[in-house]
């Protein structure tokens, strides 16, 4: 199983961007899927997880501005991000529990970098 995230770039403030992250490859089923994020010297930290059944939490910094879906038809798990702000800045991972013929296991995306500068 891979997964491919896309959707990264410079953007200025306040405004947005939608990341992309498809899995591909011996799926039976996905389970949670989400976004991480670690910022330059920082630690990886949560952004945003959605369960099999549409359920999403948020960390508290991007509340009211990120939404995460998900189109389970094209296994893939989105990130839309308004009102982007400078501390946004940072490289975002995606990650998707994937259940195949093998058993399930949580897999990592390349990682896309988001830049929020003016």
């Amino acid at each position: 199983v891979q997964l491919q995230a896309s959707g990264g770039g410079l953007v200025q403030p306040g405004g947005s961007l939608r990341l992309s992250c498809a899995a591909s490859g011996s799926i039976l089923s996905i389970k949670a899927m989400g976004w991480y994020r670690q910022a330059p010297g920082k630690q990886r930290e949560l952004v945003a997880t959605i369960t099999s059944g549409g359920s999403t939490n948020y960390a508290d910094s991007v509340k009211g501005r990120f939404t995460i879906s998900r189109d389970n038809a094209k296994n893939t798990v989105y990130l839309q991000m308004n009102t982007l702000k400078p501390e946004d800045t940072a490289v975002y991972y995606c990650t998707q529990v994937v259940a195949g013929l093998l058993g399930e296991y949580d897999y990592w995306g390349q990682g896309t970098l988001v830049t929020v500068s003016s």
